[in-house]
């Protein structure tokens, strides 16, 4: 339950790309492809719930317009890639290059570059969430990567990644579930954890509106490096081993 919570604080704060941080928790617990199964109904009830909080005024319309083709088409990649791709060479390329995005930004000294938007950039940025989300649970690094750099305000950012994987999270739903084993216990798991997730939703966002934007951006990079280590560290055992 501690782990479902993690997830659901971090969408009401941030919009959900950083919940890769509360999955190793549950993974601590049960097999990795039970805990994808399990959280694959829980990911849609808080990504709905949160919706009640990121409300279509802070979505960033244009982008979702570029990513989310991006998302579908990455989506399905993944789905093929876990059948012929090691899954851990796609988290060790992920977590590098998340990993020099943040430097970048640390050497500018924490200034919030603003950029235009670009198709192709957006494109690649919803492709590779979707890819990653599906074989690593891991979309939060490369869209976050195409939405900093764009100095949207902290409300619009996190409306923007809500929306975004709440399709997403829809989207995977179906094949997550195909993989588990649907009987009663697993419901009954499902069931009891989910309040826990939907509290965490509602105590995130109480937590985001105490946050400026200065403060959110920091804890956003900060966050992406601890979810870049984590896939970094994934990887390469996975790999090894």
């Amino acid at each position: 339950m501690m782990a479902v919570m993690v997830i659901g604080f971090m969408k009401g704060a941030f919009g959900g790309g950083f919940a890769i941080i509360g999955i190793p928790v549950l993974a601590l617990v049960m097999d990795p492809i039970k805990a994808g199964s399990l959280l694959a109904p829980i990911f849609v009830a808080t990504d709905l719930f949160a919706l009640r909080f990121w409300r279509p005024h802070t979505w960033s319309k244009p982008d979702l317009k570029l990513l989310l083709p991006g998302l579908v088409v990455g989506i399905g990649a993944g789905y093929a890639l876990l059948e012929h791709l090691d899954r851990h060479i796609i988290e060790i390329i992920m977590a590098v290059t998340t990993l020099l995005i943040a430097y970048l930004w640390w050497i500018r000294k924490g200034v919030v570059a603003t950029g235009e938007r670009s198709n192709g950039k957006a494109i690649l940025a919803g492709t590779a969430s979707g890819v990653t989300t599906m074989v690593a649970h891991s979309g939060g690094p490369p869209l976050a990567m195409y939405l900093l750099p764009l100095g949207l305000s902290k409300e619009v950012y996190a409306g923007t990644t809500s929306m975004f994987f709440t399709i997403g999270n829809l989207l995977k739903a179906g094949p997550w579930l195909a993989v588990g084993n649907l009987s009663a216990e697993f419901w009954a798991t499902a069931g009891i954890c989910a309040p826990a997730g939907l509290f965490g939703v509602w105590a995130g966002w109480k937590l985001h509106g105490r946050l400026n934007q200065e403060q959110l951006y920091r804890i956003c990079y900060g966050l992406l490096v601890v979810t870049a280590l984590k896939l970094l560290w994934d990887g390469v055992v996975g790999f090894v081993h």
